[in-house]
């Protein structure tokens, strides 16, 4: 595996390209194309910010919609749309199918909130490892069960619907925990009947919210947007923690990046808080023409160099310098116009 890291030349480059950016923002804005992206939710509120400054900035706009990773992917596949958010790192089946090849970018980590609604409880709710895989087996089907002074209510479990990114953050780390007695899964087979599968992460925090008893996950974002209670959860070492930009920093901060920027497996972080993961763009390595190119190639820069100052103002940690160095470098290499 290859570390990437960060040199004298490489940090000019990047200043330069950012300076070059700006030139090509102010001369063509009138012109811009407007970029069109789909995918996760959990990824959404990053992208939405860096939707408004960039505009704010450049006087160029992107617009993204969160449809869940799965259909992203899809949508992506089909040439549907000029780029993709993704916590999910597409299957080599789907990258066979995505004719005008794929570069994956890193935009950032976040964590993936366990969210609860107890009405008449004021104590916050630590849910140990073995618990919290027994809540989405059915195995633990009363909040007594997790704490006896809890009240005696049955767990309403809410999911997330087919082919989420979620679905899979959460499957993956209870596969690790349970040695594989849980399959992580895009679409998990939970094994009992689990009170909603909803489709976007808004959905699921307004049902837990609403429900007595509920639990679910969601983006920490979205969990705070909503004022949901929020559990600690066990990490390895055995400490109850939250999704604070902290602990989630500690539980990401020894990842290494491969080659494509892709990385290993972070399925339990020794330290931190253990439900996190990195989100990615998918954009094309092809364009039609040189305009769709030109303006992908802005968007990502801006991303990949200032974009990433506002990451930890809404709670997600920032993709290494030498990594956004070599991503940019990239972009500018490897993105090319589709012959004919």
């Amino acid at each position: 595996m290859k570390t990437l890291k960060i040199s004298h030349c490489q940090k000019i480059l990047t200043t330069t390209l950012v300076a070059a950016t700006t030139i090509t923002f102010t001369s063509n804005a009138a012109s811009a194309q407007l970029l069109r992206g789909v995918g996760d939710s959990f990824a959404q509120p990053l992208i939405e910010r860096y939707s408004k400054e960039y505009e704010q900035e450049t006087g160029q706009k992107f617009k993204y919609s969160a449809i869940g990773s799965g259909g992203g992917i899809r949508l992506f596949m089909n040439n549907s749309v000029d780029f993709s958010a993704t916590t999910l790192i597409p299957t080599p089946i789907e990258i066979n199918q995505m004719k005008d090849g794929l570069l994956m970018m890193p935009t950032g980590g976040g964590a993936l909130a366990i969210v609860y609604h107890l009405k008449e409880e004021t104590s916050d709710v630590k849910l140990s490892r073995d618990q919290l895989a027994k809540i989405f087996t059915g195995k633990i089907s009363n909040w007594q069960q997790v704490n006896s002074r809890f009240p005696n209510k049955k767990i309403e479990v809410v999911v997330c619907a087919d082919n989420c990114a979620t679905n899979f953050i959460l499957t993956k780390y209870l596969q690790k925990i349970t040695k594989g007695k849980i399959l992580a899964s895009r679409n998990p087979d939970w094994g009992f009947r689990v009170f909603a599968a909803l489709g976007q992460d808004s959905e699921i925090a307004g049902e837990v919210r609403r429900i007595d008893g509920a639990i679910g996950y969601v983006q920490t974002n979205v969990a705070l947007a909503n004022n949901l209670s929020i559990a600690s959860i066990e990490n390895q070492s055995g400490n109850y923690v939250k999704p604070t930009l902290e602990e989630t920093k500690k539980a990401l901060a020894n990842i290494q990046f491969k080659d494509d920027f892709t990385t290993e497996d972070i399925s339990d972080p020794e330290n931190g808080y253990p439900l996190v993961s990195l989100t990615w763009l998918l954009v094309y390595q092809q364009y039609p023409n040189q305009d769709i190119l030109q303006q992908t190639q802005n968007m990502l820069t801006w991303i990949l160099a200032k974009g990433q100052q506002f990451n930890e103002k809404l709670g997600y940690t920032k993709v290494p310098e030498d990594v956004t160095t070599k991503a940019i470098e990239t972009v500018n290499k490897e993105m090319r116009i589709r012959p004919y």
